[in-house]
Parts: C-alpha cells; structure tokens; sequence
C-alpha cells in the first residue's frame, strides 16, 4: 500500500515541507511516484521514516542520521553511545542551570537573598514556597505595602534575619504557650501578642495597618504554606492557627478604635 505525501505528514506528525527537504537531500526519497508525478511512499519508506524521527527526537542531525541509516549495524550502537552521553551531561548542565534559577526566584519571589546554608543557619525549619510566593506576588501585584515589604527584605543583611527571625522565634514561644494554658484568643493576652506580630511587620517589612493584618491573619487560617512562615510544622498544633486568626481579628478591632495603638 501507498500513501502520499499529505497522508504521511499528517499520521507522521511532520510538515509535507520537511518530507520534501528529506526527499532533496536524500534522506528519504519516495519509492514511488504516482501517474501523475507526485510522491508515495511505501511501507519500508515510513519503516525509514520512523527511524529518522527517533534519531531527529535524539538531537541528531540529519547528516549524522544519514551515515547511521547507511550501515545500520556498524554506525548505530556506537553513536547511541555517544549521544547518551553527551545527554547525560546536557541534563546534568540544566540540572544546574534549574538551581541557578530557582535560586533566583526564591530572591525575586521571596526577597530574601542569602544562600542555601545560610538559609538554613538562619532560617531552620521555617521554608519559603515557591508557588505560595508566586501567588503571592499576583495577588497583592498591586499593593504597594507587599512591594516595600519585598523591597525591604531583599535589602536586609544576615545579621538583620537573624535577629528577625530571633524575635518571631521568642513570640511564637509566647503565642504556643498561650494557647496551650488555654488563653482565649479575645483576651488581653492573645491580643497582646496579636499586637506584637503586627508590630514585627511594620518594624521589618511594611507599616501594617489592621486591615492589612487581618488579610495576613486569614491568609494563615487558610493556607498551610503561608502558615508554615509563622508556624513550622513540628511546632503546630490543632487549632492553633485558627487561634491566631482570632487574636488578629480581635486586636484588630482593639487598634481601629484606638485602643491599643501603640
């Protein structure tokens, strides 16, 4: 049986222009041609077609597909070889170019610039996630509290982390202990601490009106990736970002009717 040009392009998958580039150079020339002067291709035309297309998926070029269909046996194996290899080292050349680039997301994204160790060093178990940031990032794109907040952690030092995440350690000490003596989250306490994380925020990264610390507080209550920022995961408890949550909304209202601005 024989097929045209416009049928083997069409189940080949590939353009009637590349078919007939292949047909000028050689690479594939039709067994057949009809009454009419026009291509047909055989069965062992598509068998060929089909080798030329794994070698092409391979990065192969045609020259190179060429010599390989001219002795099969003897060129085949041994240039296998040596493309395997050179993919290897292509994959492990992109493995390394993905680091780079995700490092320099989790800068653009997360602002804050310092390496891996020192990530860990001052970080510890608290992570940044990636698509949380992203998120992020579209969601509040036209904030310009979230772009002086980005702006400012990008520009602080090492040391500088150190003491932030120093003084988020300490009250997130308080805020567990609080919850766990079974403090309610509208009390004098709760609130207290509410007020102190809202005041880290404004000290840190960007002033945090109340409105803008219930949008952070409801952000904690239903997402765990935003949660895991203020609360790692060996440290939370049931019901304790819901805890949270309260004490922000109380203390909000506290601070809009002037009672607990500071």
């Amino acid at each position: 049986m024989s097929y045209t040009v416009g049928q083997v392009s069409g189940f080949a998958g590939v353009t009637v222009r590349t078919l007939h580039h292949y047909d000028r150079s050689g690479l594939l020339v039709p067994s057949e041609r009809s009454p009419g002067g026009y291509r047909l291709y055989g069965e062992a035309d598509l068998a060929r077609l089909q080798q030329i297309l794994f070698y092409r998926e391979l990065g192969f070029a045609l020259e190179e597909i060429a010599e390989i269909l001219e002795d099969p046996q003897a060129n085949a194996l041994d240039q296998l070889r040596a493309r395997r290899k050179a993919l290897v080292e292509q994959i492990g050349k992109l493995g390394r170019l993905v680091e780079v680039a995700e490092r320099a997301m989790e800068v653009q994204q997360t602002g804050v610039p310092l390496g891996p160790q020192e990530r860990f060093e001052v970080f510890g178990e608290i992570t940044f996630d990636l698509s949380y940031a992203t998120e992020a990032g579209l969601k509040w794109e036209n904030s310009a509290g979230h772009r002086e907040a980005m702006s400012r952690a990008a520009a602080h030092s090492k040391e500088a982390w150190a003491r932030i995440m120093g003084e988020a350690a300490a009250w997130r000490t308080d805020l567990i202990k609080a919850f766990a003596e079974g403090e309610p989250a509208e009390g004098k306490r709760a609130m207290a601490l509410a007020e102190e994380h809202r005041l880290h925020i404004s000290r840190w990264f960007t002033p945090c009106p109340p409105a803008m610390h219930l949008r952070i507080a409801a952000d904690y209550a239903a997402d765990p990736r935003a949660y895991a920022l203020v609360i790692p995961p060996s440290e939370q408890l049931p019901g304790l970002a819901e805890f949270l949550h309260a004490a922000i909304r109380a203390n909000a209202g506290q601070v809009a009717d002037g009672v607990g601005e500071r």
